[in-house]
């Protein structure tokens, strides 16, 4: 927001993180192929996550277990290098209905080795195992900084694992986390996309999938061990995140500000492909362009009770108060009054709250809008669920402009990642 209502003494302290939810995790690892020995290490791993993270664990190769009764108790189920047909028919309908009625799946390393001839688990899991060639060192690219599985894990992961080729890319079907870097080792063979990690949603059912953990030393490594907390708490509903396929984005910023400019006081500081705010009332704006019909996705995270917000629909200006009587911004703020907090078109349209609140991750975890602008109507995303609605009722003002992120001051500090767009085809044109 531009400027903190007076009573400031009257905010409240800065929240911290809530702990999770209690929940209860079921890793199943039965095998009709091939056993992969780090399935022990695999199955303590996830005990020792639970144990730390407050959510208790099952474990059990008994597929009498997926029983309508028998899952009922359990958020989310992983599969730990399952292989073959472990499920028979009556068993696989009562994990079906158990996804589609908004539960979780995890799927590790031979998961994608798993129910061939079961089309509803390979829609589930999003590709099935190919082939792969020794265990090696390769570089792991991540894609998505925001996902709790991905968001501690730098640009560039290096480690030693078993590579899966798979026999269709996901990346259509599924929201790509992170892929292979095929140049930094030898035997891939789907080339320059590689997907190894992704997550997606069915039918109110999430999944996710992680090609690593052959190894037994994997679940010993501090980084993958929380790459798998991360999309055990997305799986079981306790982390939120966009989930939806995601093709044809340009990035904005992933690390060069190439095209950026500053306007007004204060900053924003540029590390390992984050842009973190400092001082202010200031703008970062994109300069390079503006834009009409367009999908703008970025990720976010306030550690307390802080304030930014991102501009669309300014004209070119040095001044950001500019951006602010010219444009719309859209708010991120913990507290504040309905129409002035996050996801709300500041002072013009509250978010849907109930929507909000159940989509938002708290400070100290990352978000990401989508801000979906076509024509003069906006509809705003938080973590793949709409949340606000809005038509442009100024005949002065317009959608159609600059894009920027604020910059509040000195004790407001908001970060920004992966921020790009998708330009789209407006009224009269012809889509390619």
């Amino acid at each position: 927001m531009i400027g903190r209502i007076l009573a400031a003494a009257l905010l409240l302290p800065a929240p911290a993180p809530l702990p999770d939810d209690p929940f209860d995790v079921l890793v199943f690892s039965k095998t009709a192929g091939f056993r992969h020995d780090s399935i022990p290490a695999g199955v303590q791993a996830i005990r020792d996550l639970g144990a730390a993270g407050g959510f208790t664990v099952t474990a059990t190769e008994d597929a009498g277990t997926f029983t309508a009764d028998g899952l009922a108790g359990y958020e989310a189920v992983v599969f730990l290098s399952t292989t073959g047909d472990v499920l028979d028919e009556g068993q696989q309908a009562a994990f079906e209905s158990y996804i589609r009625a908004g539960h979780g799946y995890v799927g590790v390393h031979a998961a994608a080795d798993t129910e061939y001839d079961w089309p509803f688990y390979g829609e589930l899991v999003g590709a099935y195992f190919a082939s792969h060639p020794a265990v090696q060192p390769a570089v792991v690219r991540t894609e998505d900084r925001a996902h709790p599985a991905t968001a501690h894990l730098p640009q560039a992961w290096n480690r030693t694992d078993e590579w899966y080729d798979y026999r269709t890319n996901p990346r259509a079907t599924a929201h790509v986390l992170s892929t292979l870097d095929e140049s930094t080792y030898t035997g891939g063979t789907m080339g320059p996309d590689h997907p190894i990690a992704w997550c997606k949603t069915l039918d109110g059912g999430r999944s996710f999938y992680t090609g690593g953990g052959h190894t037994p030393e994997s679940f010993a490594d501090a980084d993958f061990r929380a790459h798998l907390l991360g999309g055990l708490r997305y799986a079981a509903g306790e982390a939120q995140a966009d989930c939806r396929p995601e093709t044809g984005y340009t990035t904005l910023y992933g690390g060069d500000t190439t095209g950026w400019s500053q306007a007004g006081p204060g900053s924003f500081t540029n590390t390992d492909g984050t842009l973190t705010s400092t001082g202010g009332m200031g703008l970062f704006w994109y300069e390079a362009k503006q834009f009409t019909h367009y999908s703008l996705k970025l990720d976010w995270r306030m550690t307390g009770d802080d304030n930014s917000g991102v501009f669309i629909g300014f004209p070119p200006s040095d001044d950001p108060w500019s951006a602010v009587g010219n444009g719309y911004e859209i708010q991120i703020d913990a507290t504040d009054a309905a129409d002035r907090t996050t996801g709300s078109v500041y002072t013009f349209r509250a978010a849907d709250q109930a929507a909000r609140d159940a989509a938002l991750n708290p400070p100290g975890e990352w978000n990401t809008f989508e801000l979906l602008v076509e024509g003069e109507h906006l509809q705003i995303f938080l973590n793949g669920t709409k949340i606000n609605d809005f038509t442009n009722p100024d005949t002065v003002r317009s959608l159609a402009g600059h894009i920027g992120i604020q910059n509040h001051g000195t004790d407001d500090t908001v970060s920004f990642r992966h921020i790009r767009i998708k330009e789209l085809p407006g009224p009269g044109d012809c889509a390619s």
